[in-house]
């Protein structure tokens, strides 16, 4: 039980510094080379990577003596892999195109967003919501509206690939936690950056080629977020979200906008608004209140859908 706690509280906190410093390599990357040459790149780096890893597991085991692990259906895994693969890839092209216009520093805080969006997900799933959530939705709102929207009440386009996104990684949390308890984690990110290489590949003829002479450029960037923010931190998600509350997971995956907003102050000298500032306040409160333990009023049986969700219990 106590491996269970730190894994599940541990795992997510290393994702998120993973994912907020790799804002600062996608932005980078961003200038040489499409997203979808990019997301391409990227996946196949990470499937690569987490291949090796398979084998290098498989080889280890071996060594040991250790029995074969319990046979997984073939069926669960490739529809997982399909399933969490096709998620990601949507919402990695239109991050990745945000982020072609937009800071590290709001893109790391407008996709946080995510961490209101599942317990809301959870609600047109037929369970009970925090009243204290409706709350956190106002105040990501307002954050969202100090960040987004200019003086002239326009957004811009790379904010809103970005909050489309938002919505995409949240289609991808309730995937992975669906699939999660009936496939191996390490296994089912593999098949999942698989898909998303030969989806993002599918699109990379439309783009122009990032040049030849750049590539001690982009290079970097490529293999940062390749094997650490995809091969390393989509697999740690995977594994966290076992047997654990999602929105509970999410709420600690999110603090990858704090990371974000460090980094790209730190790496790049980017520098907000007092009004971007106010922006990544609100949004930060909200993603903390949608979790905190408040009651939802007089206690009530759990609900055949499955009772709370977000209810505040711990990680």
């Amino acid at each position: 039980m106590k491996v269970n706690r730190i894994r599940q509280n541990v795992l997510p906190l290393i994702t998120a510094m993973i994912w907020g410093t790799a804002f600062v390599a996608q932005s980078v990357a961003a200038e040489y080379m499409g997203p979808f040459t990019f997301n391409t790149a990227r996946a196949a780096v990470a499937f690569l990577f987490l291949l090796g890893l398979c084998g290098l597991r498989a080889l280890w085991r071996r060594s040991r003596g250790e029995e074969r692990a319990p046979a997984m259906s073939r069926r669960d895994l490739l529809l997982g892999g399909l399933c969490c693969g096709g998620a990601l890839s949507v919402a990695s092209f239109f991050q990745q195109k945000g982020l072609e216009t937009t800071t590290p520093g709001k893109a790391g805080f407008i996709t946080a967003l995510y961490i209101v969006l599942v317990p809301l997900a959870g609600l047109a799933l037929g369970k009970k919501v925090p009243r204290a959530l409706w709350l956190g939705v106002a105040l990501a709102v307002g954050g969202l509206y100090c960040l987004c929207v200019t003086e002239e009440l326009s957004v811009t386009g790379g904010d809103l690939y970005v909050l489309v996104c938002a919505f995409c990684f949240t289609a991808q949390i309730l995937v992975v936690d669906h699939f999660t308890n009936k496939v191996d984690g390490l296994a089912l990110s593999c098949v999942q950056f698989l898909v998303m290489t030969v989806l993002s590949a599918a699109g990379m003829p439309a783009e122009t080629m990032p040049s030849p002479e750049l590539l001690g450029e982009y290079l970097w960037p490529v293999l940062y977020v390749g094997v650490f923010s995809s091969g390393v931190a989509y697999t740690l998600q995977i594994l966290a979200q076992k047997d654990s509350n999602p929105a509970v997971v999410s709420l600690l995956m999110s603090m990858e906008s704090l990371f974000a907003a460090v980094a790209g102050a730190l790496i790049l000298g980017n520098r907000m608004t007092g009004r971007e500032y106010l922006g990544c306040g609100l949004m930060l409160a909200a993603v903390v209140l949608a979790q905190l333990p408040f009651p939802l009023g007089r206690r009530t049986a759990p609900s055949r859908a499955g009772g709370t969700f977000g209810d505040g219990q711990g990680a």
